[in-house]
């Protein structure tokens, strides 16, 4: 299949697809997600376009919201313990979480399940014979938990209950194929071993690649390098096209969700400087922030970008704010005004040289601003954050 990483089995899927013609039933295609926090990224979207692909189809497509395994933390690629979220957290996530999803996964054809429904019941028996389903030796194979014991840092038991979870979640619903990124591959595999010893049919493991984020790691919430479905129009056009030249392909392919033969055709035309890497990126931002977005707001937004970025102009109707006499701590309005998340991200953009006021670059963290009654600046916060200061 298109844009996948790693199949398992690519005969078994196949064999699937064929029963299912021969009994008109839809498939059921799962896959989960924690709600660890109120927003997704485009890297979390890859998976769910290969699920509407099959419910184009005519499948069904599965969301599992994981709110007793959130409060674990899926332990894949971390180097350690995470912290324990209360039940109440996740399902104020998870209510921000599927209407972000349904952005690209079609609701008619979809069915959504809580984890509570079958784990908030479990007893101490039943909690015993799903762990009886594995062995020490199987949960230890998990590279992060080996990555974790070896140099004797913290693992708790908790933590291996996670793909165990995960797996029950797949005998629940009956799946008959489950999506992921490739960091899930372990927990995926767990579901087909206890679907196999419960019995049934082991659902197909398909794997998608995970989307590098704008810096060029993975792209994850904590890094501060990921594309929030929430975000802007103007926020998604300017963080893409920020992206190395090198993510082109990539992001063409899972972010914009171009054909493969078309991504390298571009990449052809680009190596032999017949496209420019810039139109390519414009071209792939207005792919990717018009599926959440109006067409107005995304020409706007190609706009800002073109005047503000490319031409290196103030930009019109941006926020206003008014300065007194006693002036402003430089941090404190960059808090006020979400130019800045922390005080500590506001020091960290002002010493990477990313804040300035009128074109000239502020240095000083402990700067008070003051503008002149009826005087007016533009303070300019990275590439594409910008407020205007009225003294008054």
């Amino acid at each position: 299949m298109e844009k996948c990483a790693e199949i398992i089995t690519i005969e078994e899927l196949e064999q699937k697809i064929y029963q299912s013609l021969i009994e008109k039933r839809a498939l059921r295609i799962k896959q989960g997600i924690d709600p660890t926090s109120p927003d997704v990224h485009i890297g979390h979207m890859v998976p769910y376009h290969k699920m509407r692909q099959f419910q184009d189809f005519g499948h069904t497509g599965v969301l599992i919201i994981g709110d007793y395994t959130a409060q674990i933390g899926d332990p894949s690629d971390r180097s350690a313990e995470r912290s324990r979220l209360s039940h109440s957290q996740t399902k104020a996530n998870a209510e921000s979480y599927t209407k972000q999803i349904f952005t690209v996964v079609r609701q008619d054809r979809a069915e959504v399940h809580d984890q509570s429904q079958w784990f908030s019941d479990l007893t101490l028996a039943g909690t015993l014979d799903l762990a009886g389903h594995f062995s020490v030796a199987q949960l230890l194979a998990h590279e992060t938990f080996r990555n974790r014991l070896v140099p004797g840092k913290r693992l708790s038991l908790h933590e291996l209950f996670y793909p165990l979870l995960q797996a029950q979640d797949s005998v629940e619903i009956n799946a008959d194929v489950e999506l992921g990124g490739t960091d899930q591959k372990f927990n995926i595999l767990c579901g087909r071993d206890l679907m196999r010893d419960e019995g049934m049919v082991p659902q197909v493991t398909i794997l998608m690649p995970l989307l590098t984020g704008t810096d060029g790691r993975k792209m994850s919430k904590s890094f501060g390098n990921h594309i929030s479905i929430e975000s802007t129009a103007k926020d998604k056009i300017g963080k893409i096209m920020s992206i190395s030249d090198g993510l082109i392909p990539e992001y063409a392919s899972l972010a914009a969700q171009m054909d493969p033969q078309e991504v390298r055709h571009l990449m052809g035309d680009m190596r032999k400087n017949m496209a420019n890497p810039k139109d390519i990126k414009m071209r792939i931002a207005r792919e990717v922030a018009g599926r959440y977005h109006p067409e107005q707001d995304v020409a706007n937004a190609v706009s800002f970008f073109e005047d503000t970025v490319s031409r290196g102009r103030s930009p019109v109707g941006i926020p206003e704010v008014t300065i007194d006499s006693h002036g402003i701590w430089i941090i404190e309005l960059m808090k006020q005004h979400g130019l800045a998340t922390s005080s500590n991200e506001a020091r960290r953009l002002i010493r990477q040289g990313g804040v300035s006021l009128d074109g000239g670059r502020i240095i000083d963290e402990n700067l008070t601003i003051h503008v002149d009654a009826g005087k007016a600046a533009v303070l300019k916060v990275g590439k594409r954050r910008y407020l205007r200061l009225v003294g008054i």
